[in-house]
């Protein structure tokens, strides 16, 4: 019952990939100018860890408010003796919705990139409304070139790495790489015990689309694709997703499938406390 209640609370962009709540709460109209448009190309992964990016999105279906995704780049770690990148997506419901009441989980991933793409050390999960933390982890052994699974702190599965392995919210930040690019890419996802893939393509067209963080309509950028995995970050099935236009290409929207139908996810509130 928990599983199917979470994939209700979905978001992801696949790109987002997720994911996958609360009342919606715009930010200032000074977001839209801290928007930079001095490349051509998609931004490179230095870029936008630079940024230190904080992102609200509004998961709906139809009229009804599913709940809130909130996504943020945490102070840098290590792994291994080396820096790593802690990123950290919370989904919050709408405890109006019957059957699913207040639920707070938040995944986890310590992660590092290289030049041509971000890949996942360790990927976990807490569910916060119960108390339960690293109910979920996923450990990505390079070493060994497997992927470890456990559930509360017992092994449960063990599979092959793919690279560039994780958990699938890394997603978030490898979509950006293609964004208005006419180039197809592939992501393999690691989730609950299984590894499926993610794949999606750009156009290099844009249109107008309006978003409450910004007092003006923004030019985008638009992508589709299809996963094929289930869970959290892997809502199986076609998906479409915009992006800005900026250097950054920011995630702005998606449109996914999950168990009951299809949830928009739309930019709420947006803020940079880096560089830009």
């Amino acid at each position: 019952m928990m599983k199917t209640h979470l994939r209700l609370l979905l978001i992801l962009n696949r790109t987002l990939k997720a994911a996958l709540l609360f009342l919606v709460m715009a930010a200032p109209a000074e977001a839209q100018s801290m928007f930079t448009y001095e490349r051509d190309g998609p931004p490179t992964m230095q870029m936008l860890i630079d940024a230190r990016e904080v992102f609200e999105y509004e998961v709906r279906y139809g009229f009804l408010t599913l709940g809130w995704v909130d996504v943020e780049l945490m102070p840098d770690t290590t792994w291994n003796g080396e820096k790593a990148y802690h990123l950290r997506t919370r989904i919050r419901s709408n405890r109006r919705v019957p059957f699913v009441g207040t639920r707070i989980v938040n995944y986890e991933t310590i992660f590092s990139f290289n030049q041509d793409w971000p890949y996942s050390h360790v990927f976990w999960r807490d569910d916060i409304h119960d108390e339960e933390y690293d109910r979920v982890r996923i450990l990505f052994d390079r070493e060994d070139g497997k992927v470890h699974f456990y559930e509360s702190g017992e092994p449960t599965d063990t599979l092959d790495i793919t690279e560039p392995a994780s958990g699938g919210d890394l997603v978030f930040f490898y979509s950006r790489l293609f964004a208005g690019k006419e180039e197809m890419y592939e992501k393999p996802a690691f989730i609950e015990g299984e590894k499926g893939w993610v794949r999606a393509s750009s156009r290099p067209e844009t249109e107008m689309r309006s978003y409450e963080p910004f007092d003006e309509p923004i030019e985008t950028f638009f992508s589709e694709g299809e996963a094929d995995i289930e869970g959290p970050f892997g809502f199986r099935g076609r998906f479409r997703s915009w992006f800005a236009t900026d250097d950054l290409r920011v995630p702005v929207e998606a449109h996914v499938r999950v168990i009951f139908g299809n949830v928009r996810v739309r930019l709420i509130s947006y803020e940079r406390h880096g560089a830009n």
